[in-house]
């Protein structure tokens, strides 16, 4: 037996020890607007209870057998096989909720001691140690299972300690539940507009993309113009393109009235998801033309053979053919809408952005991130519903399933 270094949980648990010592968890400030004092995790610990962090030093350098070992990439037996894994996801459950437990007992003793108006807010250190045990919690789930379902619950429980204390009211006092607080009524209006936003932006990018793919896959010369034209709408910055399109829609809204009756203007709804759909235009596009590409010739001859049209080829067989390959590309755009229409706030869409502009110009970092996180969770839900069903929509074969077991591997994705 001899000590073996997991390189992932080294380097999370070291930067996590840094992290908690070096960084503030919290930050106390007499009023939301004031940044506040830095406090250390130290200061909210007993001396003791740097003991807990041996569990974690234990995991990061593990027992293993030489004989045993096996190839990189692959857990070796025993103790790591599954054991492992098990242990290092019950660990990382137990330091977010601890945590969280830890700033928002804090922020109660903030909140009896001091001014009403006083607000502790959470700091680097906090954020740090979060990432870093999500990052741990991801690797674990990949030594554990290659089933992408089966890793997706395994996270959502992970998470479910620290969102029972939430729902238990506990750091309540801390200044982001107190932002929710004071706005709980705009915020849930501001999320179903930020999701009414992306639907009405990437249903109609679908019904333009994939007939925009067939066409393309009939007609390959089109390509060579569709593409470098999608490409080039990607490099137009967001807040430009939305800029682009106030214009003249505020024209053709005063030219037709029935325009304007049905909500079409030079702000609001209108400017935003056309801007989006051009966005989205590509990712779909492309995905659709290369799933269509490697549809096998002899599927859309025998279907040709058994009296269908084109149309019925496209959607009986070639579509579904092409599926495994489309969803990816649905993925990166719904992902992609996600994040770009917090922008869309700037012409008046509305929308989660609306909160974080709001934090930025009134100097309220917390409102900030009432905005910001809220879209960081719908991205992450969208991603995984997608990576789950790309993952059923594989043909049942092994090649095929280790084409998808690894969903962390690749982030595409595009910023505002």
């Amino acid at each position: 037996m001899r000590l073996q270094a997991h390189p992932v949980l080294t380097v999370c648990t070291s930067l996590g020890l840094w992290a908690a010592w070096a960084l503030p968890a919290v930050r106390v400030a007499p009023n939301r607007l004031l940044s506040g004092e830095p406090v250390g995790l130290p200061a909210l610990l007993p001396n003791w209870a740097w003991l807990l962090a041996l569990p974690l030093i234990f995991l990061a350098f593990y027992p293993t057998n030489a004989a045993t070992k096996r190839p990189t990439g692959i857990a070796p037996a025993g103790l790591t096989g599954w054991l492992h894994p098990v242990a290092t996801l019950l660990s990382m459950s137990g330091v977010l909720a601890g945590l969280f437990w830890l700033v928002g007992h804090h922020a109660q003793q903030v909140a009896l001691t001091e001014s009403s108006l006083a607000r502790t807010s959470l700091g680097a250190g906090f954020w740090s140690i979060v990432a870093l045990a999500w990052l741990a919690s991801l690797d674990a789930l990949q030594r554990l299972s290659r089933s992408s379902v089966l890793r997706h619950a395994l996270m959502a429980l992970v998470a479910l300690p620290a969102v029972v204390l939430i729902s238990l009211g506990v750091g309540q006092d801390l200044s982001l539940m107190k932002e929710y607080a004071n706005r709980d009524d705009v915020f849930w209006v501001a999320v179903l507009r930020h999701l009414q936003i992306v639907a009405t932006a990437v249903v109609p990018s679908v019904l333009l993309g994939l007939p925009l793919a067939w066409a393309c896959n009939r007609v390959p010369r089109l390509r060579q113009s569709v593409f470098p034209l999608l490409n080039i709408v990607q490099t137009i910055p967001s807040i430009a393109l939305f800029g682009l399109f106030m214009a003249p829609l505020a024209w053709l809204a005063q030219q037709f009235p029935a325009l304007a009756q049905a909500g079409v203007s030079g702000v609001g709804l209108a400017p935003a998801v056309l801007a989006l759909v051009l966005y989205s235009l590509l990712p779909i596009t492309r995905s659709a033309l290369a799933g269509l590409e490697q549809v096998p010739d002899a599927a859309k001859t025998a279907a040709r053979a058994m009296g269908m049209t084109n149309a019925q080829i496209f959607w009986q067989v070639e579509l579904p053919l092409a599926l495994p390959v489309l969803l990816p590309g649905l993925r990166t755009a719904v992902v992609q809408t996600i994040g770009l229409a917090a922008v869309t706030a700037l012409v008046g869409a509305g929308g989660l952005g609306s909160l974080m502009f709001d934090g930025l110009f009134s100097a309220a970092n917390d409102l900030v991130l009432l905005g910001v996180l809220p879209i960081v969770l719908l991205a992450m839900l969208g991603d995984a519903f997608f990576r789950v069903l790309i993952v059923l929509s594989q043909p049942a074969t092994g090649q095929a399933r280790a084409t998808v077991a690894t969903p962390w591997a690749n982030a595409e994705g595009r910023t505002g």
